[in-house]
């Protein structure tokens, strides 16, 4: 069996009245990413972690920002036409393990949600999809509460 690893890493900068999606779930709160989609930095920066596992490109590059296609699409559309790029390649997810850097809101409460989600469009169960949250003790745009950032590692094989 042939495994690789990916990671994969998404920022935005927050924004008053704009809605916050994480993980594919949407949560309650003033400030939303500015972005060409949802913004939705853990499904991003997931995207780009299974992309760069099978050495093919980064979501950018499948996905641009420049194209009206991908205007305010749900990312978990993107999630599962990445999955679908992969799988055409003969590649699976093995697991996923994704943190989400935010200050507020706390999200420890939506996490199953963003893993129930997650899972179903990787076509994973949901053990095999973690997610994490942590702040960074007001430090950095994301201390700030200007930015969200993700980080994502994944297992694929073939």
């Amino acid at each position: 069996m042939n495994f690789r690893i990916g990671h994969g890493y998404d920022v935005h900068r927050l924004e008053s009245g704009r809605p916050l999606r994480l993980g594919g779930v949407t949560i309650p709160h003033q400030k939303g990413p500015v972005a060409h989609s949802d913004g939705d930095v853990v499904i991003h920066a997931l995207c780009d972690a299974l992309l760069g596992a099978a050495a093919a490109g980064d979501i950018g590059a499948h996905f641009p920002d420049t194209s009206p296609e991908f205007r305010g699409i749900d990312s978990v559309e993107l999630l599962r036409r990445t999955v679908g790029l992969l799988e055409a390649d003969g590649w699976r997810v093995g697991n996923v393990d994704c943190t989400l850097l935010l200050q507020v809101p706390k999200v420890a409460p939506h996490i199953a949600a963003m893993r129930g989600v997650m899972a179903e469009a990787l076509g994973v169960e949901v053990d095999a999809v973690s997610v994490k949250a942590t702040t960074t003790e007001r430090l950095g745009f994301v201390g700030r509460e200007e930015g969200v950032a993700a980080e994502a590692v994944v297992l694929i094989h073939r």
